[in-house]
C-alpha cells in the first residue's frame, strides 16, 4: 500500500482514533483536530503551527501538544501494521565538526532526492545564546534553493541550552514531519562535542560528516563518535583537497577496523562525496538505502527505534524531575545560599547535593 493511499486513511479515520484518545484525557481540543486534519492533508503551515505548539513550555499548549502527539502515534502505530512494520520514514542525523560542510551538503542531497519525487524535511538546530538566550535561526540562509522546493519543509530550532546537538523537542518534531508525509527526516545537530550523541537515539542512520583534514584527522574517534556512526561522508571532496579527502578517507577506513560493529548486518563505510559538484551523491544514496533495506529485513530498524521510545521516556524523566525539584517551594527558597556556599568553599558539590535531596526527600514524605 503506498504512503499516499495511506495518508488518505489515516485522513479519514482521525475523528476515530482522535475518539479513542479522548477516553483518556478528554474531549479533544478543536485546535488539535484542525492541526491533525491539516497534517494528514500535508499542509505545511499545519506542520509549522504543530512543531511549534510541541516546542512550547506553556502548561496548558503541552496539554494540547500531548493530545496531539497521542492521535499521531496512535495513528502511526496502524500505518505501520499496514506496512507489515515498516517505518514511515527515513531518519537520516547528520553530525560533524563546524565547517564540514554539513549545511551545503544538505542542500545537495534534499535537491537529489526531491528530484527523485521524494518529500524531504529537514531539522536543524541553531546553539541559543548563554547570555541572551536567543538564536541566530539562519540554516535556512544557507540553504536557499532547498529552502524554495516546495517538495522540502525546514525547520530551525534553537539549542536553548539542551545538550546532545537536538532540542528536546526534535523527537516529537521528526513524529510530526511522517505524519505529514515527509518520505526523508533529515536531522541536523548543533557539532562535533562529547554530549552531541542525543541524535543517534531518534535516528535511523547516524552519519558522521566529516572535512578533508582537520588537523587532528582522527579526533572523533577520541571523542567515541565513531562508535556511534553507521556512514562517515567526507565531503569538499573536489579540486585540490580529492588527495587529502582519499587520505583521510583511508584512516577512517582503517580506523573503523578497531571499533566493534553495531549491528551484524552492517559495517559502516565511509564516503567521499563533493557537494559542491555532486560527485557521489548517488552512490551515497544507493549505500543509505542499502542499510535501510538490510535493517529493515533484519528486524534491526523497529528494535532500534523501540529502544530508542524506552531512551526518551528516560531523557523526559530526568528532565521533568529536575524542573519539579528545583520548582519546589523549599528547595527555590534556599537554593540561591546553597550555591552561593558551594562557590565559596564552604559546601562540597556533592555533599550539597545530598543536602537538597534529603531536605526534598523529607518535605515530601507522607505524615
Amino acid at each position: 500500500m503506498s504512503a499516499n493511499l495511506l495518508r488518505r486513511g489515516l485522513y479519514k479515520t482521525v475523528t476515530a482514533s482522535s475518539a479513542y484518545s479522548s477516553s483518556a484525557e478528554g474531549t479533544v481540543d478543536p485546535l488539535v483536530q484542525r492541526l491533525l486534519h491539516g497534517l494528514y492533508a500535508g499542509r505545511r503551515a499545519s506542520l509549522a503551527e504543530s512543531i511549534t505548539l510541541v516546542e512550547t513550555s506553556h502548561p496548558k499548549k503541552k496539554f494540547l501538544a500531548r493530545q496531539l502527539l497521542t492521535n499521531i502515534l496512535q495513528n502511526a502505530q496502524i500505518s505501520e501494521y499496514l506496512r507489515g512494520y515498516r517505518a514511515l520514514s527515513f531518519r537520516i542525523g547528520l553530525s560533524g565538526p563546524p565547517g564540514a560542510g554539513k549545511s551545503t551538503f544538505i542542500e545537495a542531497f534534499g535537491k537529489f532526492l526531491t528530484g527523485k519525487g521524494m518529500k524531504v524535511a529537514v531539522l536543524t538546530v541553531d546553539p541559543s545564546s548563554v547570555r541572551t538566550g536567543g538564536s541566530l535561526l539562519g540554516d535556512k540562509t544557507r540553504m536557499p534553493e532547498l529552502s524554495r522546493d516546495m517538495s522540502a519543509y525546514i525547520r530551525p530550532s534553537p539549542s536553548r541550552g539542551h545538550l546532545g546537538g537536538v532540542t528536546r523537542s526534535t523527537n516529537e518534531a521528526i513524529v510530526l514531519c511522517e505524519a505529514a508525509g515527509y518520505d526523508i527526516v533529515i536531522v541536523e545537530t548543533i557539532g562535533v562535542g562529547q554530549s552531541e550523541f542525543s541524535v543517534v537515539d531518534m535516528v535511523d542512520l547516524f552519519t558522521l560528516v566529516i572535512p578533508p583534514g582537520g588537523g587532528d584527522e582522527l579526533q572523533g574517534l577520541k571523542k567515541g563518535i565513531m562508535e556511534m556512526s553507521d556512514l562517515v561522508i567526507v565531503n569538499k571532496s573536489d579540486g585540490d583537497m580529492i588527495s587529502a579527502a582519499q587520505r583521510i578517507q583511508y584512516e577512517y577506513i582503517s580506523a573503523f577496523k578497531y571499533i566493534p560493529q553495531k549491528t551484524k548486518v552492517w559495517k559502516p563505510p565511509v564516503k567521499r562525496i563533493s557537494s559542491v559538484t555532486g560527485d557521489g551523491i548517488p552512490e551515497l544514496w544507493d549505500v543509505m538505502k542499502d542499510y535501510q533495506l538490510k535493517m529493515q529485513e533484519s528486524g534491526e530498524l523497529i528494535k532500534r527505534r523501540r529502544l530508542q521510545r524506552c531512551a526518551w521516556l528516560w531523557t523526559y524523566l530526568k528532565e521533568n524531575l529536575i524542573t519539579t525539584f528545583v520548582e519546589f517551594p523549599d528547595i527555590k527558597k534556599n537554593l540561591k545560599k546553597v550555591e552561593k556556599e558551594v562557590m565559596n568553599g564552604i559546601l562540597s558539590p556533592g555533599d550539597a547535593a545530598d543536602m537538597l535531596l534529603q531536605q526534598y526527600l523529607e518535605k515530601i514524605k507522607p505524615s
